[in-house]
């Protein structure tokens, strides 16, 4: 069917409530292929953003759809109340691992979607403490779902439909580039997690009674917030803020699904902060989005089957078949791979190239990295104030594929717009990226850079 067809009756019948009219022209996409993407016109585009990381470990990866193909002719479907090989040895495998990085002996519950996993978290958190306020961070963001926009900052996700069950305690989060409180990483001496700590002084801040017995039961957070902009905290940032919550019985969120399988250069983006969590929601790459499977592990004594037992929490698709056979394949690609030695070459190399085009255009304010989370922060040509107007005209002319590389072709470059002020572009590049494939990225972004005035 012609484009203009395709357009028309996707205008007539088609929601646009999800996010693919964030863009101005949305491409309509057919095919797919480790870093690149092809739209109805066989037009090329190179993906620098892999689904929201969805996608780590590259588009039609053959390792993955072997094995899910291989389900398909085996157990293709499963009611998730029975249990299946796939399952119990797919939670082993995450138990394992989570105890062998961040020291969590855990038990696992699977779910479909991210937004549903960060439900579980709330959920059990609340049944363990029998306290439903949460912390949460500006520039969190923990999906779509009425509980879940609960405790993600943004006001639009909650603006049109009102408050569902209680609207989270929001903290600043050290996005040190711009600091809510306007100070320097340098010789700050973690002031945001002192102002965290402080809220504990006296029951007039709120948060706790003359007993020193807090409100909230929990905080939620990203290690390195995802939507928020890839900004990683400061050395020593998390362990503060897990000594005010060990102190005061609060169990500690970690939500992983953006972050999680190596996007940062470790299994869990935690790693790097060196804390323990209480509970972590993990998703998107767990199946290289392949099927939509997510879950939780959490402490053995917070899911105690006398205490979280059948029926607590329940999805129809949660731990299907399909979902399990993908998460297992991507497990042992884990092991059988270095994707540390990977993701930490890819951040090294793009971060040392983009840092000399940020020397060069002065709308590029700033650059940063952990693992292959990159950043790119947009501002006016003082470096500092963000420009989200310029960022979302760099991420239009992007999604034209028509910017001439030096190989001669064409093509379109998959960016996303995100940090506090919408003027971050987020990288996340596929972590078997190729350095031609990781040059052809800076080349054309560079060249979509130069399209704009610099002062």
């Amino acid at each position: 069917m012609l484009e203009e067809q395709l357009r028309k009756i996707e205008e007539e019948v088609c929601s646009w409530g999800d996010t693919v009219h964030y863009a101005s022209v949305p491409p309509i996409f057919k095919k797919c292929k480790g870093s690149f993407l092809w739209d109805n016109k066989d037009q090329q585009y190179l993906d620098w953003q892999m689904w929201y990381s969805a996608c780590n470990f590259g588009y039609g990866n053959k390792f993955i759809i072997d094995a899910l193909k291989k389900q398909l002719d085996e157990l293709p479907q499963l009611a998730c109340q029975y249990l299946h090989e796939d399952k119990i040895i797919l939670a082993k495998e995450i138990a394992d691992i989570t105890n062998k990085t961040v020291g969590m002996a855990g038990r696992v519950q699977f779910n479909v979607g991210g937004s549903s996993a960060v439900e579980d978290a709330l959920k059990l958190a609340r049944n363990y403490t029998n306290k439903q306020f949460t912390f949460a961070f500006y520039g969190g963001y923990h999906g779509r779902t009425l509980g879940a926009t609960a405790v993600t900052s943004s006001a639009r996700y909650r603006k049109n439909y009102g408050h569902f069950g209680d609207r989270a305690i929001f903290i600043p989060y050290p996005y040190c580039f711009y600091c809510f409180y306007k100070m320097k990483p340098e010789d700050c001496n973690l002031y945001c997690a002192q102002m965290f700590e402080r809220l504990f002084d006296t029951e007039y801040f709120s948060i706790i009674d003359k007993q020193k017995d807090p409100e909230p039961g929990m905080i939620i957070f990203e290690a390195v917030q995802g939507t928020g902009g890839y900004a990683k905290p400061p050395e020593g940032y998390f362990r503060k803020i897990a000594d005010v919550c060990k102190k005061y019985g609060i169990l500690m969120i970690d939500d992983e699904i953006q972050m999680g399988f190596f996007r940062t250069g470790k299994m869990w983006a935690i790693e790097h902060f060196g804390i323990t969590p209480d509970i972590i929601v993990f998703g998107k790459a767990f199946t290289n989005g392949l099927n939509p499977l997510s879950g939780i592990i959490a402490r053995k004594d917070l899911m105690a089957h006398d205490i979280w037992g059948p029926g607590m929490t329940h999805s129809t698709f949660s731990s299907n078949t399909l979902g399990t056979a993908s998460g297992l394949a991507v497990m042992e690609l884990i092991k059988r791979e270095n994707f540390e030695e990977k993701a930490n070459h890819i951040g090294e190399y793009l971060s040392k190239q983009l840092k000399e085009i940020e020397n060069k255009y002065p709308v590029i304010g700033y650059v940063d990295n952990l693992g292959a989370a990159i950043r790119v922060e947009i501002t006016y040509p003082d470096g500092k104030t963000p420009n989200r107007e310029l960022c979302g005209k760099i991420f239009d002319t992007s999604l034209n594929p028509n910017i001439q590389a030096s190989d001669g072709k064409r093509y379109g470059l998959i960016l996303d717009q995100g940090g506090w002020y919408k003027s971050t572009f987020t990288i996340a590049p596929n972590l078997y990226s190729t350095d031609e494939e990781l040059d052809l990225g800076v080349e054309l972004f560079e060249k979509i850079i130069k399209k704009f005035p610099q002062n």
